[in-house]
């Protein structure tokens, strides 16, 4: 797999980045440390399963299943069935998805910091198959053209079928339609966000790693991904606390400081709105094995 390893931005995270189509077969590796790469990642079980910390959440994948989701938001694969497991593994460029063309609504679901899983039958195709041709596809420029169109049929319907059963889906909903430069732009300010979460930044700071004045990006942002980038910024640091809340012995305090919380009060508001229970409480209800 061609990648290149990158610096830590921490000691619990490690960050990769690949530049072109990738896709293997293999078990479950092990995974000590949760990592980050700018690319969609789509995995499939063919047998045993796979369980994940993503962010902050614990997404099991079982045999006969499909994840997907846009790999810069940390995660660490956490348990490994005492059985075999045989999974496809697929990593398909960022700059590739964007050149897609994806509706807007599918766009915005892979960057919403989520995990998707749908079964393999949502895909209306034999994946075991594709992913076959895909490793003998990627040894020629003509078989990768192959693969990528295959890839960007897959993504798509699995990215159908999870909106279409979602229980949250609003069908009334529309979202404007946005221009490549646009998505572009809102893809920097949420990749500048998962890297940088950690930091004091600003909106301003934000706004300028796409070039944009604070006012419009805020705007953009907010129509397009149906989300403020406040909104998108505590997520970031929500589920970093909820990393170290069940993978250290590390102190509340501590952790509020370590995922970028100004204050321990900040921290305790914020998470206990969108996780439902104080940082104590989910530490308790909690563990890696």
């Amino acid at each position: 797999m061609p990648v290149e390893t990158l610096l830590p931005e921490s000691p619990d995270s490690v960050e990769i980045t690949a530049s072109r189509l990738c896709v293997w077969r293999g078990e479950v590796p092990s995974m000590p440390r949760a990592h980050r790469h700018d690319d969609l990642e789509l995995n499939f079980v063919l047998d045993g399963a796979l369980e994940y910390l993503f962010g902050g959440s614990r997404v099991r994948v079982e045999s006969g299943q499909v994840a997907l989701f846009w790999a810069a938001t940390p995660h660490r694969l956490i348990a490994k069935d005492a059985t075999p497991s045989d999974v496809f593994w697929l990593h398909i460029p960022l700059a590739k998805v964007l050149s897609w063309g994806l509706p807007n609504r599918n766009l915005n679901e892979l960057l919403m910091n989520q995990l998707i899983v749908v079964p393999a039958a949502a895909v209306e195709r034999n994946l075991e198959s594709m992913f076959k041709s895909w490793t003998s596809d990627l040894e020629s420029c003509e078989g990768e053209t192959i693969a990528l169109l295959e890839a960007h049929a897959v993504t798509r319907r699995a990215l159908q079928h999870h909106l279409q059963s979602s229980s949250d889906a609003d069908e009334n909903q529309t979202l404007p339609a946005a221009t490549g430069d646009c998505m572009m732009r809102i893809t920097t300010m949420a990749q500048f966000m998962t890297t940088h979460f950690r930091q004091n930044i600003s909106m301003s700071d934000i706004a300028s790693s796409a070039h944009l004045s604070p006012n419009y990006a805020m705007t953009l942002f907010r129509d397009m991904v149906g989300t403020t980038l406040g909104n998108y910024l505590t997520r970031c640091r929500v589920a970093e606390a909820q990393r170290l809340l069940i993978t250290t012995s590390m102190t509340t305090l501590a952790i509020a400081h370590a995922a970028g919380f100004g204050s321990q009060s900040s921290f305790y508001d914020h998470f206990t709105r969108l996780c439902g229970s104080s940082p104590g409480t989910y530490r308790r209800l909690r563990s890696i094995p």
